[in-house]
């Protein structure tokens, strides 16, 4: 296998994070999109005062995330054809991971937002607390707890797989 030289493998950094900023774009697109509805909803009349500032802590805050996860194209645009993939790739890294913790505290919020609509406030909180920790647990600890998994695969077996 031959090795791929510093341009292409800033080429593939980029590339993989596109998909990856794919995924989140839609997940926080359709959070988006239900936030900008609901208030328009019969129900979010009878909403608390308490309910409204979380509502709108979560509609900002997906309003962020979509920002960020959308802005490296936007800086891809502004810089294309010019050889600057390695900025380009550090800005987007920078904007995925502002635009990630913008849509944790979207979604963790939106769970508050819901489960206090529905529930009594201690349990609402203590739910979204479990969904807070699901979330950190998967986006953030498990992520840097396993850094260098290339350095030995969860069986103990040093496995690097093409491409990464």
């Amino acid at each position: 296998m031959s090795k791929e030289t510093e341009k292409q493998r800033w080429q593939r950094n980029f590339a993989d994070l596109l998909q990856e900023l794919r995924v989140a774009q839609t997940g926080v697109q359709i959070l988006f999109a239900f936030l900008l509805t609901l208030p328009f909803s019969n129900g979010f009349t009878r909403a608390t005062n308490f309910q409204k500032n979380v509502y709108i802590l979560s509609l900002l805050a997906a309003a962020a995330a979509t920002a960020m996860i959308i802005s490296p194209v936007a800086f891809h645009r502004a810089l294309f054809r010019q050889g600057r993939k390695p900025e380009l790739v550090r800005y987007a890294h920078r904007m995925a991971t502002g635009g990630l913790a913008f849509m944790l505290i979207s979604m963790v919020s939106a769970v508050l937002l819901i489960t206090d609509f529905v529930l009594n406030r201690p349990m609402a909180v203590a739910l979204t607390g479990v969904a807070a920790a699901l979330f950190l647990t998967f986006w953030l600890i498990l992520p840097f707890a396993r850094r260098n998994w290339g350095d030995g695969d969860i069986d103990g077996e040093d496995e690097v797989l093409p491409g990464d």
